[in-house]
């Protein structure tokens, strides 16, 4: 049963039967058949069938939702086992949005300390990718914005709040300055994050409230690619404290405090609403809460 549902997670996620089988490692013909004799067994039909993959029928997105909860708590209990026998162990994956990236070490680096034989996967991911990876039980965990959207029933840490500064070159104008306006911020050649990050979305918000429109020069979803351009002198940029810092140990870059009004926003770590969390979620989520402080 347990196989079955998880090859029926697949299909849902892959909507297409072939890709879902080459997921997971199996032919197409026992994927179809694994599926049919999950619904012989249910009594129900799951998905609606034709010449391909045309969705699943109301009762098939009722158990794709039983299924999610049996194959995670499934995955918990043979996690717990294997940490009875070998200590934490196996992989941990993560997906955290652009402007949290330069943070995840404060996580990862004492966990790897504590565990050697663990190993991590970290994504660059949109909040709402992060939300649906977890949801489909593609990821351990996320790091998205913890106040600007709905998450979902999740278990959640705070880590840090977002405060927003205008990263320019050292030696160019506003450099030097202790704070400037969203409208002065508004009024430079921008570069931003593309319009499908979170981040982008709450710059267009601030932008607005201050009378300015958004209208950058680029766009792109590296953070990396932002400041590149934003070290030639002809850019700038917008980004969290806690990540311009990373950027600034050079000293050819410059952050300045967006005021007008003066944002911060939260982030943090969200996990499956699950009981118990494997052993090695249950030292994340420690880990997450030594980071953050007294807040999380």
């Amino acid at each position: 049963m347990i196989d079955k549902l998880e090859m029926f997670i697949a299909l849902a996620r892959n909507r297409h039967f072939g890709r879902a089988a080459e997921e997971c490692g199996v032919t197409q013909p026992t994927l179809s058949a694994a599926i049919k004799q999950l619904e012989e067994q249910l009594g129900v039909m799951l998905v609606w069938r034709g010449s391909r993959y045309r969705g699943l029928t109301p009762e098939g997105a009722r158990v794709l939702e039983w299924a999610r909860q049996i194959v995670g708590d499934a995955r918990t209990m043979r996690e717990e086992m294997r940490a009875v026998k070998q200590g934490l162990s196996g992989k941990l994956r993560l997906a955290v949005i652009p402007t949290a990236l330069a943070m995840v070490s404060g996580l990862t680096t004492p966990l790897s300390a504590r565990h050697p034989n663990l190993k991590f996967t970290v994504l660059s991911r949109t909040s709402a990718e992060i939300l649906q990876l977890l949801e489909n039980l593609e990821i351990d965990a996320g790091i998205p914005y913890l106040d600007n959207e709905p998450l979902g029933r999740v278990t959640t840490v705070p880590l840090f709040a977002e405060h927003y500064n205008l990263v320019t070159r050292a030696d160019t104008p506003l450099s030097d300055r202790q704070s400037v306006t969203w409208a002065e911020v508004a009024a430079l050649p921008l570069c931003l994050l593309t319009p499908d990050m979170q981040n982008r979305r709450i710059i267009n918000r601030h932008m607005a409230q201050a009378g300015a429109q958004v209208a950058p020069r680029l766009e792109s979803n590296s953070v990396i690619t932002l400041t590149s351009h934003v070290l030639t002198g002809d850019w700038a940029t917008i980004l969290p404290l806690q990540t311009a810092e990373f950027f600034l140990a050079s000293g050819a870059l410059s952050a300045v405090p967006i005021v007008a009004p003066e944002a911060a926003h939260l982030v943090g770590l969200v996990a499956p609403h699950r009981e118990p969390h494997t052993p090695v979620l249950d030292a994340l989520l420690t880990a997450a809460r030594r980071l953050g402080g007294p807040s999380a």
